[in-house]
C-alpha cells in the first residue's frame, strides 16, 4: 500500500480515530476536532474529508443508519513504520540514510532499536560490508552475590 502525505486535517482525523476505542461517526469527528477550535469545521468537510480516506486506504467504513462509522485501517504505528519505509526505499543507497538515522535519534531509541535489531538477528549469520561494526555482545549478567560491591576484601 502506498503512503500518502497527510494534509492537516487529514492528520487531525487520523490522530482522533487512533486515539479512539472504537469506530466513529463523523459528527463525534467532528465534534472531536472542533473542541477548542477556534474556527468550527462543519460536517460536510469533516465527512469529505474522511471519505478521501476512505478511498486512499487509511480509513475503512461501516454503515449505521443513514450514516458510516470510520476506523483506521492500520494503527498510528504501523502508518508511522510504512511513512519510514517508502522514504528509505526511495534511496538508491540506504547504508548512509540508515547511518544518519541512527546517529540523529536520541539515545533511548538508539538503544531500544539496537535491542530490536538484536532479538530480530539472533541466530543469523552478519551481512558484513564496508562500514559494517558488529553489535557488542551483551554483558553476561551476575547473581548479585557474586557481582560484590566492588571494594577489596
Amino acid at each position: 500500500m502506498r503512503v500518502h502525505n497527510l494534509g492537516s486535517l487529514e492528520r487531525a482525523i487520523m490522530e482522533v480515530l487512533w486515539d479512539s476505542s472504537r469506530p466513529t461517526l463523523v459528527r463525534e469527528l467532528q465534534e472531536a476536532l472542533n473542541c477548542g477550535a477556534a474556527k468550527p469545521l462543519a460536517y460536510t468537510t469533516v465527512q469529505t474529508v474522511a471519505e478521501r480516506l476512505v478511498k486512499k486506504g487509511l480509513l475503512s467504513r461501516t454503515p449505521e443508519g443513514k450514516a458510516f462509522r470510520y476506523s483506521a485501517c492500520r494503527t498510528r504505528d504501523e502508518h508511522v513504520t510504512a511513512v519510514m519505509l517508502e522514504a528509505l526505499a526511495g534511496t538508491s543507497d540506504r547504508a548512509p540514510v540508515l547511518s544518519c538515522f541512527a546517529q540523529s535519534v536520541d539515545l533511548d531509541d538508539a538503544l531500544r532499536l539496537l535491542e530490536e535489531l538484536a532479538r530480530r538477528t539472533a541466530g543469523h549469520k552478519p551481512v558484513g560490508g564496508p562500514g559494517w561494526v558488529p553489535p557488542p555482545a551483551p554483558e553476561p549478567s551476575r547473581p548479585a552475590s557474586e557481582a560484590g560491591d566492588g571494594r577489596r576484601p
